[in-house]
């Protein structure tokens, strides 16, 4: 995930091809960083997981696209380019689980949407998942533990969970952190 961020940087393509779980970043985080640092540089999903949560946090944050790796080479072309012309592009499998989803009433989530959640607090989050206290996570990111205590809250508000356990559960159903 940082080095897809930095290959993005580097080389300003018009399409990131991207999967959800990639070494240090997540593809939901690196898309969203993405997107935020260059808006025009469309992403790519290119995965196996067709869980509902990656599906729709990723397109939330602003892909482009979601193709499954059962894709053949023709599919995955055609997405590639329908993506470059500023079109959508999704597997059949996807486009029907996000029909279904709005038939139903909306992607998981819609009606609570939550409020994006700034780099830092993902990184508190990241180091609470790996069962660091307030203390070490302050020393870790040379801020006070009651700084910690302070980006907690906000996430906790955000998120609309009352305890550590379940900002970090909330975090890795929404694809935001992995557990290395």
């Amino acid at each position: 995930g940082v080095e897809a961020v930095r290959l993005v940087e580097e080389h300003h393509p018009d399409v990131a091809v991207l999967d959800i779980q990639m070494p240090r970043m997540t593809g939901v985080e690196a898309t969203r960083r993405i997107k935020a640092r260059f808006p025009d540089v469309r992403v790519l999903v290119l995965t196996a997981y067709d869980d509902d949560p990656y599906i729709f946090s990723l397109l939330r944050v602003g892909a482009s696209g979601y193709v499954l790796k059962t894709a053949d080479a023709d599919e995955l072309i055609r997405a590639v380019r329908a993506v470059q012309r500023g079109e959508s592009a999704l597997s059949p499998e996807i486009t029907r689980k996000v029909v279904q989803q709005l038939a139903a009433g909306g992607p998981p989530g819609a009606a609570g949407q939550v409020e994006p959640l700034t780099d830092r607090e993902i990184e508190v989050l990241r180091l609470a998942a790996r069962g660091l206290t307030n203390k070490a996570i302050g020393y870790e990111l040379g801020i006070s533990d009651r700084t910690v205590q302070g980006h907690l809250a906000n996430v906790y508000g955000k998120l609309g969970v009352s305890s550590r356990t379940e900002a970090v559960t909330e975090a890795l159903k929404r694809g935001w952190i992995v557990i290395e």
